[in-house]
């Protein structure tokens, strides 16, 4: 009975993306979907986690809108695209019950997005050469956006430990913090590099970044930290 409640929560979450306008219909169902997933093998908890991620997207993504359009950044509708690169490394930590892996990815997504949504209020520079760059560009690092993805992946850590998917708030920190902080450079140096050759489109970028933040943390749980 519990979990035919939850199954109804996330069919009427992804309701409400579709007409936040977040995610397009496609997406929404998607997101719509592994959210049954998650919440059948691992329960609401995990979900949460991941309910959350989207929640600090949207809202930082909206933040300051109106300056983003001014400086040329414009704000598309997320697609099914973005839900699986950001989705599917998170879904399958799940299916696996690797809680390290699946903060170490939500906490690099939701770093590389509160560093990108706010790290473009300043001047950032370009990862591999340090020369300014205009706010938006791939590959593009500030001490505000770090600070903002800092902070993002430290909201997962806490967060996932007091929704029980954690059973240790220090271990919990320690993981979104270094496997978020890890997973979202990556994210930079790989849109510095291979996306801004054409290797490699933003989808591409995000899913390795969430690949290294899920790789981080299941080190990181490994070695004992």
């Amino acid at each position: 009975m519990i979990q035919l409640i939850f199954l109804i929560i996330c069919l009427i979450f992804g309701i409400i993306v579709y007409l936040s306008g977040a995610l397009d219909l496609l997406g929404s169902a998607f997101v719509t979907i592994i959210g049954i997933v998650i919440v059948i093998h691992r329960g609401f908890n995990w979900l949460a986690i991941l309910l959350l991620f989207l929640l600090l997207g949207s809202v930082f993504t909206k933040f300051k809108s109106d300056y983003k359009k001014r400086i040329g950044l414009k704000h598309e509708k997320r697609t099914v695209r973005n839900v699986v690169s950001n989705g599917i490394v998170p879904v399958i930590m799940a299916l696996f019950g690797n809680y390290a892996g699946f903060i170490g990815a939500i906490a690099t997504a939701t770093a590389d997005t509160m560093a990108s949504e706010i790290g473009v209020l300043s001047k950032p520079i370009l990862i591999t050469s340090r020369e300014q760059v205009k706010p938006g560009t791939d590959g593009g690092i500030s001490v505000l956006g770090t600070t903002a993805g800092i902070i993002g992946a430290t909201i997962i850590g806490i967060s996932s430990y007091i929704i029980n998917v954690s059973p240790n708030l220090t271990n919990s920190i320690i993981i979104a913090l270094i496997a978020g902080t890890i997973g979202c450079f990556a994210d930079s140096l790989l849109g510095a590099t291979l996306e801004r050759s054409g290797l490699f489109n933003n989808e591409h970028v995000n899913l390795s970044a969430t690949v290294v933040g899920a790789l981080v943390g299941i080190i990181i749980t490994s070695i004992g930290v």
